[in-house]
């Protein structure tokens, strides 16, 4: 007689229930996201140019609601394609030919929000373009300050290890050039959306500086997706 097959290992424990676990888990969700996938990074930096605009140039409550919808739904889109990837590779252990086509299709409906993001920016720009004309010296304060502070973030989500002291300066580097673009900014909201994505990339740097010293006591080797 075959002996019975023994119980499946029961899930861990994730911390505990309730809304600030949720919570907790969920942000854990995005910065992982953030961390391993090069797409996801990209998306955050325009999303930094966006912010900067829109905080730049005076709009519309249609055109800012516009704007802030089609970051937040490319980030989802991002995110729920990273978690389709892994259920994918949890499920599929070697080639698959329908496994591929999955994450292709995943991967193409982000693709065209993306397009299609741009293409309404575009169109924003070019319906309020007497308002982009008259906006010259916001411009120019925009990128004298804009363009450092996304250097400051792209520097913290870059994937390579860096002293801690130079996510610490880039942090605190993005965070002056926000505080004094806030200063005389067209919209507290974008200015909002651009602080909070500064956020996202401290954490992100954080979080691979963790993973990078586990790696290293366990002798293992990092893992970094592409897509």
């Amino acid at each position: 007689m075959n002996a019975p097959a023994p119980p499946s290992p029961k899930f861990p424990a994730r911390g505990g229930g309730g809304v600030i676990a949720s919570f907790r888990h969920a942000w854990a969700g995005l910065i992982h996201t953030v961390v391993h996938q090069r797409n996801m990074r990209v998306h955050l930096i325009s999303a930094v140019l966006v912010g900067l605009v829109g905080s730049g140039i005076p709009l519309g409550l249609a055109e800012k609601v516009t704007l802030i919808f089609c970051v937040l739904l490319i980030f989802f889109a991002e995110i729920l394609n990273s978690a389709l990837e892994h259920l994918v590779d949890l499920a599929v252990q070697q080639f698959d030919e329908k496994a591929r086509l999955a994450k292709d299709a995943a991967a193409a409906g982000v693709m065209v929000l993306a397009l299609g993001t741009v293409v309404i920016f575009a169109a924003l720009l070019v319906h309020n373009w007497d308002v982009v004309l008259n906006s010259g010296p916001q411009i120019a304060r925009q990128v004298a300050l804009g363009l450092p502070l996304t250097a400051c973030i792209a520097l913290l989500v870059l994937p390579r290890l860096r002293p801690a002291w130079v996510d610490v300066g880039a942090f605190i580097a993005g965070a002056v050039l926000l505080a004094f673009q806030a200063m005389r900014t067209a919209s507290s909201v974008f200015t909002a959306l651009t602080a909070g994505l500064l956020v996202v990339a401290g954490a992100a740097a954080r979080t691979r500086r963790k993973e990078a010293r586990g790696q290293k006591k366990t002798g293992s080797s990092p893992v970094s997706h592409h897509t």
